[in-house]
């Protein structure tokens, strides 16, 4: 059993990377095998419309044709037996390197066809880990369905685990924050973040775990 965990965020330590790490653990925790990758940190572009893996008997049909960073990861993340894509949201979407990787795994695996549209043979699970300072939960239920839909549509079946109203600074006096009720942000990030984070972490157990 082999679970991949995706950081999609600019902040190594922070929200994100927290879920994400915390769902690695509970997979580790119930045997699994755990691979950590921080693509913000990596150097990798998006779809660069080639048709590489679009080609008819081509040596990249049905893959990514790009070599570059990303290259290892997408290999990890299909062959694995799952993995957590966390995410900040920005502007009611998904950071540009999560993006990046969306293009790259979605349309490779996505063939121009009347019949089968899937060109993966393995249906991988994913779970995505959605963070944001918004104090609403599906604050954009837009997003997280079209994102939850195109995953299971062209990678395997795939669930969303949100963490809400999270806490951006460790000291707001440093910053312009007059917007946020900062003892409620504080406070929630107290109270009700390290249950996110066991959100994740069950998440991780039950992934690892799955038949």
């Amino acid at each position: 059993m082999k679970i991949i965990g995706l950081n999609g965020s600019p902040r190594r330590e922070w929200n994100t990377a927290q879920m994400v790490k915390s769902a690695l653990d509970g997979a580790k925790s119930a045997g699994a095998e755990v691979v950590y990758y921080d693509l913000f940190a990596m150097d990798f572009k998006g779809c660069s419309s080639c048709f590489g893996c679009k080609r008819l008997g081509g040596t990249s049909y049905g893959k990514c044709a790009m070599r570059d960073e990303l290259t290892q990861v997408l290999d990890d993340v299909l062959s694995s037996d799952g993995f957590f894509l966390g995410a900040p949201i920005y502007y009611g979407d998904v950071t540009a390197c999560v993006r990046a990787f969306l293009e790259r795994l979605w349309f490779a695996g996505m063939a121009y066809s009347s019949g089968e549209r899937n060109l993966y043979p393995k249906k991988v699970p994913c779970r995505l880990l959605f963070t944001m300072n918004a104090p609403f939960e599906n604050f954009h239920k837009h997003l997280n369905e079209s994102v939850v839909g195109a995953m299971t549509n062209l990678v395997g079946p795939t669930e969303l685990i949100e963490a809400v109203g999270t806490k951006q600074f460790d000291d707001f006096s440093k910053y312009e924050t007059s917007m946020f009720d900062v003892p409620t942000v504080l406070k929630r990030h107290e109270e009700v973040f390290p249950l996110d984070l066991e959100k994740a972490y069950d998440a991780g157990v039950a992934l690892a775990q799955a038949k």
